[in-house]
């Protein structure tokens, strides 16, 4: 194409320019190169900012702890063109693994040297970095309604996306937080166990199954939208090896997903086992784990975990004990503490710590208590004092592992339901947030919202988030208006018109009201007056009110028979001259 002449007319009518032209040729190691000598100068840049700005500081932060964030301020912003290469001359050899682009500014995430654990750390690290209570999402907070009755179970997808709440009122309500407004609707509701109450809810690790555990014998998994994926087996309740039965026979506790394995969970009973199942066969469970109390005796699961790591299966009993079993081995349990917690109480929760060192428990006795499973005697911290109502009470750890959060019950109109904050070493008890005026039940805290969720006796859900530290979640539908609801126009005269009905159907409309009346008394269908009710026995082929049958009719016109109004004794003596000329029934009686 000669660019000189056509290329100006194609140009106005395209909107670009530039026909023909041969397509540039990208040397990707020299992209590579400038890009790392801009960020080592950016760095460079920052560096000299702080230092003319902090004389006090003696120590010099490095660049590579810029990028890992880890610095307390490097949230100064870069104004202005990259500095010139000279200053980069200045650096050493040791910013060479600086690779990329530089980072946004005020930017303030650690990226760095995180483990598998770990990826959920994208937390804010400030100046109070060493005070982990600084970091707990609680400035702002949203209601969601899901009922009147107690929120006994809450699960969030591992993405966030999409919370599920499960109550005493049989409901699993899904809310998507993309898809929210300010009205904070759920967008889906329905009962999949019809009417036992919801103990548990979770997501699978890969978020598109959900576990439902109820209070009949069969737990359920649902997809992301709730329809039935699968249901697992009822047991024979006359088989007295729980072994050998193929399924629960009594009333769900608890449930949760494998940590690792996307097809594997576990349920346990008040049949007095725990059971891990397949998620591709619901004939049979997988393995089954039998609890004993210290004389062999059977005892009932309330609650169960795995560990982080999935190699290990714990499960708090109703005798007070935790049992710890190796997922592979379900004869003999690893660990077994015999007296965690008051015997007779329902252990209402276990959890293990990110770094699956530590487990805590939430006892129905009234206490949390930190376990070191490698060291299962005693437990390493213990508080009192936290009433408990329910079997279902959580505790949790926060995201950075320092944190123990757990909620107590309280009595109607008896005071707040709290949500209570402990440091994990010392146990000390840190914070506070005063929830509603009903009991905390369930709380979760989603390592990559960075938001707390929780669950209520009084029927509600809330979120509580930090506008900084928290990302997503709550914050995508606080933002959204509510949508108008359309109002319908008031139809001026008050007859149908059917959407669809041609002109020659629709009724003429009336121009007044007298002529219509006028035609009506002339009709003798519509001006006929309805019949009164029936009294006595049935006229006319109509049935009386009290019924058509031949001793209705009798009891209705003999016994019931109070018409005459006459003196009784005139009415006896009526018959006194007949009877005593014409004895029949008495005097020949005697005279024999």
């Amino acid at each position: 194409i000669d660019e000189t002449s056509d290329d100006g007319d194609i140009a106005s009518v395209m909107g670009f320019s530039g026909f023909g032209k041969k397509a540039r040729t990208f040397d990707l190691d020299a992209i590579f190169e400038q890009t790392r000598r801009t960020a080592i100068e950016r760095s460079q840049h920052v560096l000299e900012m702080k230092e003319e700005g902090e004389s006090s500081k003696s120590v010099k932060p490095s660049v590579q702890s810029i990028y890992d964030g880890s610095d307390s301020d490097s949230d100064s912003e870069l104004i202005g063109p990259p500095v010139p290469p000279q200053h980069a001359a200045q650096q050493g050899d040791d910013d060479d693994e600086l690779v990329g682009p530089p980072l946004p500014p005020g930017y303030t995430g650690s990226t760095a040297h995180s483990d598998d654990d770990d990826d959920e750390e994208g937390e804010a690290q400030d100046d109070d970095d060493d005070n982990p209570v600084k970091r707990i999402p609680d400035t702002h907070e949203i209601t969601l309604q899901h009922g009147t009755k107690t929120v006994s179970a809450l699960g969030l997808d591992p993405s966030g996306a999409r919370l599920v709440s499960g109550g005493y009122d049989y409901d699993v309500r899904f809310w998507d937080f993309a898809g929210m407004d300010q009205a904070l609707q759920a967008f889906r509701s329905l009962q999949p166990c019809e009417c036992h109450q919801i103990k548990a809810l979770q997501y699978s690790i890969t978020g598109d199954v959900m576990l439902v555990v109820s209070g009949n014998a069969q737990a359920k998994v649902l997809d992301r939208d709730g329809f039935s994926v699968m249901e697992c087996v009822k047991g024979d309740q006359y088989i007295v090896d729980m072994a050998n039965t193929k399924g629960h026979t009594a009333m769900l506790n608890c449930g949760c997903w494998h940590p690792k394995i996307k097809e594997e969970f576990m349920t346990c009973s008040n049949d007095g086992t725990v059971r891990t199942w397949d998620l591709n066969s619901e004939k049979k469970h997988k393995s089954v784990f039998k609890p004993r109390s210290f004389q062999g005796k059977k005892v009932i699961p309330t609650c169960c975990t795995y560990s982080r790591d999935g190699k290990l299966i714990a499960a708090g009993c109703q005798d007070g004990s935790i049992q710890i079993w190796d997922r592979n081995l379900s004869v003999h349990t690893k660990f077994h503490c015999r007296q965690a917690h008051t015997p007779g109480s329902d252990t209402s929760c276990l959890s293990f710590s990110y770094d699956g060192t530590m487990l805590a428990s939430r006892g129905g006795d009234d206490t949390l208590k930190m376990w070191d499973i490698r060291n299962f005697r005693k437990p390493v911290n213990g508080v009192s004092g936290l009433t408990n109502y329910f079997s279902m009470t959580d505790c949790c750890f926060s995201p950075d592992d320092k944190l123990l959060v757990t909620g107590t019950s309280v009595k109607k109109d008896e005071g707040n339901g709290k949500l209570v904050f402990f440091d994990r070493i010392s146990f000390q008890r840190v914070y506070e947030i005063d929830v509603t005026n009903a009991s905390v039940v369930r709380c979760l805290w989603h390592p990559k919202l960075n938001q707390i969720m929780v669950g209520t006796g009084n029927g509600l859900v809330k979120v509580y988030y930090d506008p900084v530290k928290s990302h997503r979640g709550a914050k995508l539908c606080v933002v959204k208006s509510k949508r108008k609801e359309k109002h319908a126009e008031a139809l001026t005269q008050d007859y149908i018109i059917t959407p669809h009905a041609l002109p020659m159907f629709r009724e003429a409309r009336q121009r007044s009201t007298r002529k219509q009346l006028e035609k009506d008394r002339l009709d003798p269908k519509k001006s006929h007056k309805p019949e009164p009710p029936v009294s006595g026995p049935g006229r006319g082929g109509r049935v009386a009110a009290h019924g058509g049958t031949l001793s209705s009719f009798i009891v209705k016109n003999i016994a019931l028979d109070k018409t005459d109004d006459s003196n009784p004794r005139e009415a006896i003596l009526r018959h006194a001259k007949e009877a005593s000329e014409n004895p029949y029934w008495i005097a020949p009686a005697y005279t024999q």
